[in-house]
């Protein structure tokens, strides 16, 4: 039931011969016809009205342009769903393809809406059925970006990253176009938003090494405020130390280690630690703990959490540092697992590259050898330590021989007599 003062403006206009300037001004007007609390069923009542009196497309569109216009003047989120619902079902029932921008506005507002009340989801479904394709309604390359950004962020806040993946497909192929001449500041927060959502779906898949590149460039871009860059900043220090550990991992520590702004990070010390290839603490592993996301968190499925595996490989790679070599009952105490676990562990890292070492599983002794491992799947075999043991040991005999001539040479030159009655050859 429309009030009073809605209702007899409502009857002028269907006795009227030309409706449309009555309806103008009926929904320019709604504010002082209709109470605060009514103004949402008053809305509501007009629109249905407009569409019951057929007054043609281009009329039509017209009045559905000042009614969205009224109704984001109300700057009342719950006005909008409720509303923006009731606009989008009589214009589904239309079935007509002419109101698709005035579609596209009234999602808008209630996706709006339910983003303010955390319905993530909600607002993503809604924001996906925007016609983005249609020859019916002009659609630029940045329009487009604008609307698949934001279902992407939702979808993400929704910690649903096969679905945000989707949309961030989509603005690669365009992102490299997107422009606003007239707003280039609403571009660089479109690109922002890619990147930030591209990083997000790399960290919620775990792909902690590209997510923490990816974090860390954003923190370089001199347009973000100065808060917003040190978290970030802060973001690719947690991913790097979640990465698994070997000499890519080592490279991108190198760069956030280096960086001067890392030192006021709360990370910092942990962060020092694992670059300089030093044992870490659990007490110093628990605080970082606390910093950490839910998915960074999250159980693998050898039954171990993410930073349990990165802190076992970083502690593996430093006792390489320590020792040449280590029985697998010692190295698996000192990780903080079972022989056979610190074993597993060693082949896998040796395997991937990521070690350079050699298991004599006879001996049950772990081999470390010096240097830095490529990376490289296979790379981290090392020779067969008789072999190398054989070069050290013919060294040794060379260094031995030569100090031997060395002696005999200055005693030759000292005492000849001496040494011609003495030298046997």
């Amino acid at each position: 039931m429309a009030s009073e003062a809605v209702a007899a403006e409502l009857a002028k206009a269907r006795s009227a011969s030309d409706k449309a300037p009555i309806y103008e001004s009926i929904i320019s007007n709604t504010k002082n016809l209709s109470s605060s609390s009514a103004i949402s069923a008053d809305l509501k009542i007009i629109l249905t009205s407009l569409f019951d009196d057929s007054l043609g497309i281009v009329a039509t569109r017209g009045l559905l342009h000042s009614f969205v216009e009224t109704l984001r003047a109300l700057d009342d989120h719950e006005s909008w769903k409720d509303v923006g619902l009731h606009a989008l079902s009589l214009l589904a029932s239309q079935q007509s393809t002419s109101f698709l921008e005035q579609a596209a506005q009234f999602r808008d507002l209630v996706a709006t809406a339910y983003e303010a009340e955390e319905d993530f989801l909600a607002a993503a479904q809604c924001l996906a059925e925007i016609p983005l394709d249609s020859s019916q309604r002009k659609v630029t390359d940045t329009d487009r970006a604008r609307v698949w950004v934001r279902i992407a962020r939702n979808y993400l806040e929704e910690d649903d990253t096969t679905a945000a993946e989707t949309y961030v497909n989509k603005l690669k192929n365009i992102m490299h176009v997107v422009s606003d001449r007239e707003r280039p500041a609403d571009a660089r927060d479109l690109d922002l938003h890619f990147r930030l959502s591209q990083a997000r779906i790399l960290d919620s898949k775990r792909d902690f090494l590209a997510a923490a590149a990816r974090y860390l460039d954003i923190s370089l871009i001199p347009a973000i405020a100065e808060e917003e860059r040190l978290h970030t900043l802060a973001m690719a220090v947690k991913c790097a130390i979640l990465a698994p550990a070997g000499p890519l991992r080592s490279r991108t520590l190198g760069r956030l280690c280096k960086d001067e702004r890392s030192a006021g990070l709360a990370e910092y010390g942990i962060l020092e630690n694992i670059y300089l290839d030093r044992l870490l603490s659990q007490d110093e592993v628990d605080k970082f703990a606390q910093g950490l996301q839910p998915h960074q968190l999250a159980t693998t499925a050898d039954g171990s959490t993410v930073l349990a595996r990165a802190v076992v490989e970083h502690n593996l790679l430093g006792a390489s540092r320590l020792y040449a070599n280590i029985g697998v009952d010692a190295l698996g105490a000192l990780l903080g697992l079972d022989p056979d676990k610190a074993e597993e562990t060693t082949a896998r890292m040796i395997e991937q590259g990521r070690l350079v070492g050699r298991i004599d599983q006879i001996e049950r002794i772990i081999w470390f050898e010096r240097g830095e491992a490529s990376g490289e799947k296979g790379s981290g075999r090392a020779e067969m330590v008789v072999g190398k043991e054989m070069r050290q040991w013919d060294v040794n005999i060379q260094s031995v021989a030569e100090e031997v001539e060395n002696a005999t040479n200055a005693l030759q030159k000292e005492f000849p007599t001496f040494v011609a009655n003495n030298l046997h050859v």
